[in-house]
């Protein structure tokens, strides 16, 4: 009986053994490291040695520390870590610098330290220790914004400055803060740590250099004009912006061999001068160059040796730089034409065509217009020469295609040349097709008011500039999402201006209505927006 007993228990186990499976390994692990100890402890003071280490439950390994890694007050030099590239149950930071005298160092180490086997990040891990005998305790915050875009750079420093004998307003430029944290990758609060009491200047930067000073070439700035006293409970908001650079030029460049280009920057072309003498068959012309800080200096054939500039600044005329720019074996830029719109149009829009060459002249007589019918359609015409635009007005119907015919000699360029034959139609559809959105704003406001009307993408689709308060409205929009901004143009220039550091401006006040626009077709929309600064 036993002997039977058993052989069936063998037969049981094994018709088990036989069968196929797929094995499992287990839910995802998403438990980050633990911190067990560290050495010295967290909040040692009196801190003396140039070493310290980090232990965990797991082996853990760093990543994008030169991003994720804050020291404050920052060190000269950064420190060595281990492990770089490998994994370890222990985190070794060697401190280079000589640390200064009654100080609280605090390092953040953001998300850098991560599991080794899922990367698990243990978030916003921070060890502090003081050189003194106590560990500063006192904090401040805030936020930070973009100046003029809806949302904000990710890895954004915020510095506090202290204010002591040998602080100006250049120091940023030059030395690093006594404080330092970082926004990371997604916030846009910010808060500074076991501060000591003092008065500070606090600013925030997108650092492009990752040196701790402010490059106005290159990083946008935000700034608090008064001096922070701490402790305070007050909340700090920094608009960040990125300067229009000082006046300078650039070297010119031969960009065609009938062009020269030169670049600037500052905001303010220089006045170009050709010094070298021009023989009389040859004529010269100097254009903007669209959506650029540069000029093109165009000249009818010619080929001299070398040709020498001198460009002025737009108000310093004593200020001159010359360049020489000598002739390349390089094709001449010829006519294109661009049209503004292609297919479909819209009332209110604007056609026009652009062209890569300065215009002299622009002739109806090789143009005509004409709708589905083949009847002529009357249209004006205005030219702006130098940014080389022919502008079409006509007036544009509902649910009618018209079509433009342009023959050869209708666009004229500098040099003579001209278009070859071009036909363009464009489609008006119903109003069916489109919707309208009303706007009204309330609340606090001061004139002139820009008021931008953007596609999801932050891009432009409209504008208004108001000098009063009233209803706006914006028709035959095609179904899609928007957004609306109000720019507060306090200087009347019909444009968003950056501010200045140094000059202790800040950037024109930009204010997006807080909820996307869902315009459908066929639609009424009706908003209101109460602005509060």
């Amino acid at each position: 009986m036993l002997a039977a007993l058993f052989a069936l228990c063998l037969l049981l186990a094994l018709s088990q053994c036989g069968r196929r499976g797929t094995p499992s390994g287990g839910p995802k692990d998403e438990t980050p490291p633990v911190l067990l100890r560290a050495d010295p402890p967290n909040q040692t003071t009196r801190f003396q040695t140039d070493r310290l280490r980090l232990y965990f439950d797991e082996y853990v390994r760093l990543q994008n520390t030169d991003k994720q890694l804050i020291i404050s007050p920052p060190l000269k030099y950064p420190p060595e870590m281990s492990p770089m590239g490998g994994a370890s149950k222990v985190l070794e930071i060697k401190l280079s610098d000589t640390l200064l005298e009654n100080t609280t160092y605090t390092l953040n180490f953001g998300q850098s330290v991560v599991d080794n086997n899922e990367g698990n990040p243990y978030n916003f891990l921070t060890y502090v220790f003081s050189t003194g005998d106590y560990i500063d305790s006192l904090s401040l915050s805030g936020v930070v914004a973009d100046g003029f875009n809806r949302k904000a750079d990710a890895f954004i420093s915020v510095m506090l400055y202290e204010i002591d004998s040998t602080f100006n307003d250049s120091t940023v430029f030059k030395k690093p803060p006594y404080y330092l944290t970082n926004t990371l990758d997604s916030a846009v609060i910010f808060r500074l740590d076991n501060l000591k009491a003092g008065k500070y200047r606090l600013i925030a930067l997108k650092d492009e250099g990752k040196n701790n000073l402010f490059n106005p070439n290159a990083d946008k700035i935000g700034f608090v004009e008064d001096t922070i006293v701490i402790p305070t409970d007050s909340t700090y908001k920094l608009r960040l912006f990125r300067e229009i650079p000082r006046y300078a030029v650039r070297p010119p460049t031969y960009a065609a061999s009938n062009k020269v280009l030169f670049g600037y920057l500052g905001g303010e072309a220089p006045e170009v001068e050709l010094i070298t003498p021009l023989p009389d068959s040859v004529r010269t012309l100097v254009s903007p160059v669209y959506g650029k800080d540069s000029l093109n200096f165009w000249f009818t054939p010619w080929q001299p040796d070398s040709m020498l500039f001198a460009l002025r600044h737009p108000r310093d005329t004593q200020r001159i730089d010359s360049f020489t720019v000598k002739p390349l074996q390089i094709k001449p830029d010829s006519l294109m034409l661009n049209w503004s719109l292609r297919s479909e149009a819209v009332p209110g829009d604007s056609v026009f065509l652009t062209t890569s060459i300065p215009l002299v002249g622009a002739d109806t007589t090789f143009m005509s217009m004409v709708d589905q019918d083949s009847l002529q359609v009357p249209f004006r015409i205005s030219i702006d020469s130098l940014n080389g635009s022919v502008y079409f007005d006509f007036a544009k119907e509902a649910e009618h295609t018209y079509v433009l015919q342009l023959l050869p000699g209708a666009i004229t360029d500098f040099f003579g040349g001209t278009n070859d034959s071009l036909i363009t139609r464009w489609r008006v559809g119903l109003p069916t097709d489109f919707g309208v959105l009303r706007f009204s704003l309330q609340g606090e406001m001061r004139f002139p008011l820009i008021v931008e009307l953007t596609d999801n993408r932050d891009k432009m689709v409209r504008q208004k500039i108001l000098t009063r308060a009233e209803e706006l409205e914006f028709s035959w929009l095609k179904p899609d999402t928007y957004r609306v901004r109000v720019i507060f143009d306090d200087n009347g220039n019909g444009r968003w201006d950056p501010g200045n550091y140094l000059a202790k401006k800040q950037p024109e006040q930009v204010i997006y209505y807080p909820a996307p626009i869902e315009i459908r077709a066929n639609w009424e929309k009706v908003e209101t927006f109460t602005i509060r600064e």
